[in-house]
């Protein structure tokens, strides 16, 4: 963590963090926004699998949501990473994935962009040449696949394979 991240922690989210997951992913404006019901379901179902940056209130404000994929068990599937307006800037979506990435150490991590969201390209791209990992591409769902309404193509960002050393 950066001396611009140090009076920020970062763990697993909470049921109570749900509604702030919510609003965090409504005012990002790019964002799929779920039912405030599945951020509440996320923070209980998979808080194992994803992560929560708190200020010093203990406030989320940010987080990143993940899962195992079932058919891949070493493959961590990204769903959703925001960071709240007045914290942005600081580099904290990256540390927000790197934890979450070497608390969960899998073999690949994917994620899905669409084309144009170049924050998120930029993110999982430095990610990639951070850990030194191949960065593979491809559409996943194509814009005919969504059936409520316009919605770009889902580009599958595949990185790995990614190695950590043991914490001793």
């Amino acid at each position: 963590m950066t001396a611009a991240q140090a009076d920020l922690q970062i763990d697993r989210p909470a049921v109570a963090d749900g509604a702030a997951l919510w609003r965090m992913a409504r005012d990002s404006k790019v964002l799929d926004l779920n039912s405030s019901y599945s951020y509440l379901l996320w923070c209980r179902d998979f808080a194992a699998t994803s992560a929560v940056a708190r200020d010093e209130h203990g406030e989320p404000v940010g987080f990143v949501t993940g899962y195992v994929r079932p058919d891949r068990p070493g493959t961590l599937l990204v769903w959703q990473v925001a960071v709240d307006e007045a914290q942005r800037g600081r580099g904290l979506a990256a540390a927000l994935l790197d934890g979450l990435v070497a608390r969960t150490a899998p073999e690949h991590v994917e994620t899905t962009i669409t084309p144009g969201n170049t924050a998120s390209e930029r993110l999982f791209t430095s990610f990639a040449e951070r850990h030194g990992a191949r960065l593979e591409r491809e559409v996943l769902f194509d814009t005919g696949l969504f059936p409520d309404g316009p919605h770009d193509p889902e580009v599958l960002y595949r990185i790995g394979p990614l190695s950590f050393t043991p914490a001793a």
